[in-house]
């Protein structure tokens, strides 16, 4: 028996003790429009201090601890993996003085028992792919020195706008927390957001430095970029813009605008130093009829063009080696009482891959599924079809996705970065949230399944950890 399916058999009693052991936040897979939620409740105290101590004592503390199984089932004959990871962390907000505030949180991680993710697939050479972002990607055999500061930053308020200076999470169609692992996506800078004009949510700021998802400290710009796989170059050779990416700060603005509860329109710019430029535009609508049916359409279009060098001079060295990209989608659903479901689809063209770090964020497509993404990719067509049944009195969510990507030959390097094949997958999710004397406790289940549909030309190092395997996520949260 495989290491991960035995560990998934024993789940229940990983869960059972996960829950007396660790109390953690809720699941980190939030949409996309939502401000950061992985603390809990953030202080509504508005009363402004009189002293330097009631800054303290009128301070806030908030706690999660989070408890995470993940195991990889690879098809027969290639290296299985599984991981339990358990950590905590502390949040504290002071009290409001003229508008000003700190705020301070670290989180640490333990690896309590766990594949050794340091080694590859032997038939492959192909390296672990979902469950070292529980720990520490820069280095697979750390297992002990897992802790990271993560919020430290001067908060301003003034009315309807805020100002944050310093470590933070944002939320934003391309730079974000990412789908859960143990920590999010953070970064460092200077970030506004303002509801003064009426209808409108304008934010936006000038970002120096990203904590990537599972790594245990902030980077520069620069320097972020390549610290997740890197894929290949046109001609088929290993990327090499890791450590050569040349690259100070990040400019990023967006607009939200919402005229009436029937229209939404999102527009959103990131401007990457010497690397390229992200333009969003998104408008989505929602019709609610006389029985309470709604029914919602949406489309997108992204698009893309190098700024600069691309990251560096030397065409081998540099990240953004192409010229531009265009991506367009759609979607259609109904929502009515417990059920939601919806179609999408979204097209990446021939022009160029989709390309914006990992290490940033997950995709802004309405196609996104978790564990993959079209980043990467060119010449694209994506669908995917959306269920989910939510039971609000029980405090059950559920959802299931079944999704078909229609990429370019894995030999197709200028269009396929990763040598993924095309796939069809399938994701189910649950989710339940407890309440009474267990009130912030919840716990989260994902299988993601994946199966091969394009020509891999027997090689296997385009199926191991990309296709034929399935993935299983088992979480358990308690925040206060």
């Amino acid at each position: 028996m495989s290491f991960s399916m035995m560990a998934f058999r024993n789940a229940p009693l990983l869960l059972l003790w996960a829950t007396i052991f660790s109390l953690a936040v809720q699941g980190q897979h939030q949409e996309l429009d939502e401000d950061p939620n992985i603390w809990g409740n953030k202080s509504e105290r508005v009363e402004d201090s009189k002293a330097l101590i009631d800054v303290f004592r009128n301070g806030t503390l908030h706690g999660h601890y989070r408890y995470y199984f993940m195991a990889t089932d690879n098809a027969p004959g290639f290296k299985d993996y599984f991981a339990n990871a358990a950590g905590g962390g502390i949040r504290f907000e002071t009290g409001q003085f003229k508008g000003f505030q700190m705020v301070v949180s670290g989180f640490y991680t333990f690896n309590i028992w766990s594949s050794d993710l340091s080694i590859p697939d032997p038939t492959t050479g192909n390296r672990n792919r979902y469950e070292i972002g529980l720990f520490d990607v820069e280095d697979p055999t750390n297992v002990t020195n897992l802790d990271r500061l993560e919020e430290f930053h001067l908060t301003y308020t003034r009315k309807n706008t805020q100002f944050w200076l310093g470590k933070q999470l944002i939320n934003t169609p391309f730079i974000n927390l990412q789908d859960g692992r143990m920590r999010p996506t953070a970064v460092d800078g200077l970030y506004v957001n303002s509801k003064a004009l009426k209808n409108w949510r304008l934010q936006g700021g000038l970002l120096t430095g990203v904590a990537p998802r599972g790594t245990m400290r902030y980077m520069g710009i620069g320097e972020s970029i390549g610290v997740f796989p890197r894929g290949v170059a046109a001609d088929g050779s290993p990327n090499n813009y890791k450590g050569n990416t040349q690259s100070n700060y990040i400019g990023i603005a967006g607009a939200n605008y919402t005229p009436n509860k029937f229209m939404a329109l999102q527009l959103w710019n990131v401007y990457a130093d010497n690397l390229m430029n992200t333009s969003m535009l998104q408008l989505d609508w929602i019709f609610t009829e006389k029985n309470r049916k709604q029914f919602y359409m949406g489309a997108q279009s992204i698009q893309q063009f190098r700024v600069g060098n691309g990251g560096n001079a030397e065409t081998q060295n540099r990240y953004f080696n192409q010229n531009q990209m265009l991506s367009f989608g759609g979607r259609v659903g109904v929502r009515k009482g417990r059920w939601n479901t919806s179609i999408n689809f979204n097209r990446i063209t021939g022009d160029g891959q989709y390309l914006m770090p990992r290490e940033w964020g997950r995709d802004p497509f309405y196609t996104f599924m978790p564990r993959e993404r079209n980043e990467g990719f060119g010449d694209v067509n994506a669908y995917v079809a959306r269920v989910g049944y939510n039971i609000p009195e029980r405090r059950i969510k559920t959802n299931v996705a079944f999704g078909y990507f229609d990429l370019p030959s894995v030999k197709n390097f200028r269009l396929n970065k990763y040598g993924v094949p095309g796939l069809l997958q399938f994701n189910f999710d649950f989710q339940y949230n407890f309440d009474g004397f267990w009130q912030g406790l919840e716990t989260h289940f994902l299988l993601a399944t994946k199966f091969q549909q394009h020509d891999t030309y027997g090689d296997p190092q385009y199926i191991v950890n990309k296709v034929d395997l399935f993935v299983y996520n088992w979480v358990v949260n308690y925040r206060f």
